[in-house]
């Protein structure tokens, strides 16, 4: 409980105005979240720019540092360098929601913010993909590249429709049944 403590922001103190809170968090931070597998370890600083304004509160964070990945092909570790930046706006209104991903309704009464699972959530959204060893970024994946080429998509209805119109150009005879139906498509 003592820990969640830490990361609440008491916007009910400060007045009107730009506000600056730091957060220094290491690996007791991701052991806190029950279901986090891929994160254990790091060392991160969470800078909070807060402008609280009459009808919202705007945080702007910018986490910065690194975590401990494990690399899908070789299953080393090795540190992930993160550098993030994202916005937050609380507007004030009569229940406390989510409007959606970057504006929350909190009420005017609300004592603080706590912004643990906000910074959690952005360190894994921007975790990559595919993670992968510095020491093996530059080797080639069989599966990304195959030869010396590029794809070529071929689309044989397509490929048999230009045949037909180039056959016809080249044939001036063509079929009765073909000449009737031509023209008809003629006449519209």
């Amino acid at each position: 409980m003592k820990f969640w403590r830490t990361f609440d922001i008491e916007v009910i103190k400060f007045v009107e105005g730009r506000h600056e809170i730091n957060f220094q968090i290491g690996d007791s931070f991701f052991q806190q979240f029950e279901d986090n597998h891929l994160v254990e370890k790091g060392d991160l600083t969470i800078r909070v720019k807060m402008n609280k304004g009459a009808n919202l509160i705007e945080m702007d964070f910018h986490i910065q540092g690194s975590v401990r990945l494990t690399c899908d092909r070789s299953l080393e570790e090795y540190d992930q360098p993160l550098d993030i930046n994202e916005t937050i706006i609380y507007k004030y209104g009569s229940e406390e929601k989510e409007i959606n991903e970057d504006v929350i309704m909190i009420t005017r009464d609300t004592p603080s913010i706590n912004v643990a699972q906000l910074i959690y959530e952005f360190i894994l959204l921007n975790l990559p993909a595919k993670r992968i060893h510095p020491d093996y970024r530059n080797e080639l994946d069989e599966d990304d590249f195959e030869g010396e080429g590029g794809i070529v998509y071929f689309d044989e209805d397509e490929f048999e429709d230009d045949e037909l119109e180039e056959n016809s150009e080249e044939k001036k005879e063509i079929d009765p049944r073909w000449a009737s139906l031509k023209n008809l498509k003629n006449k519209e």
